[in-house]
């Protein structure tokens, strides 16, 4: 069975898109307090969570690799970008004009496969990019990713599977941790090694570092491929 592990990043769309109405909905919560600095610091906090929401952010890269063979792409945004990377290299970096493009190449590429990995991709990953898939017109061609929770055909969500689906909760032995927590515990190079966040896509954008968000997103991968391959190996199958 054919298994693509992915993962995305995420960037907000400016202010501007937005219109009075829409700008009154978002900020509502932060307009209601009535000092000044707080309410201005609430504002902040509603902007930075932007990029969580589909509805007020895009996606701006993914990346996916073949479980078994290691192989993969990583699909991104960029502005006149001219690098060509060796096509025998094991990852392709494709850079792509536009999110269009870019879900449209990643649909492409899933539709091959029949099983898929990601870490938290139940909670974000999958209904981000359906969507923004379904807002951009972009025909989806894997439609049950989100499927039955308790199962993990065909869709393994790793951010389930060592929480036991959230088993006793935040404070039980199982709660939940991040990926880059787990991949320490388990001697896995961490994707924050390198000193980039998901925190830093939306100024790496702004300042044109494609590249650099798109190495990040891949590095994010490789990590649930391993933390996969321990799930397999020792934890699939418990009930």
């Amino acid at each position: 069975m054919a298994t693509i592990v992915f993962d995305i990043e995420t960037s907000a769309q400016p202010l501007e898109n937005f219109d009075e109405v829409q700008q009154e909905y978002l900020f509502r919560e932060a307009e209601k307090i009535a000092d000044e600095a707080a309410r201005e610091k609430k504002r902040a906090e509603i902007r930075q969570m932007f990029s969580l929401w589909p509805f007020t952010a895009q996606v701006v890269c993914i990346a996916m690799l073949n479980a078994e063979k290691q192989r993969g792409q990583v699909l991104f945004l960029a502005e006149d970008y001219e690098e060509v990377d060796d096509e025998t290299a094991p990852v392709k970096f494709i850079p792509c004009a536009d999110e269009f493009e870019l879900l449209t190449e990643f649909w492409d590429v899933a539709k091959h496969y029949d099983h898929v990995v990601t870490f938290n991709g139940r909670g974000f990953d999958v209904p981000f990019i359906y969507l923004r898939s379904a807002l951009l017109n972009v025909p989806i061609s894997k439609k049950n990713w989100l499927g039955y929770r308790y199962a993990v055909e065909p869709h393994c969500d790793l951010a389930e599977q060592f929480t036991f689906y959230s088993v006793g909760g935040q404070g039980g032995a199982a709660r939940r941790f991040n990926l880059d927590f787990y991949c320490k515990a388990f001697g896995i190079e961490s994707p924050k090694s390198h000193g980039v966040t998901g925190m830093d896509v939306s100024t790496l954008m702004a300042e044109g570092k494609f590249r650099d968000i798109a190495e990040y997103c891949l590095r994010d991968v490789r990590a649930t491929v391993e933390l996969y391959k321990i799930w397999k190996e020792r934890l699939a199958g418990i009930k």
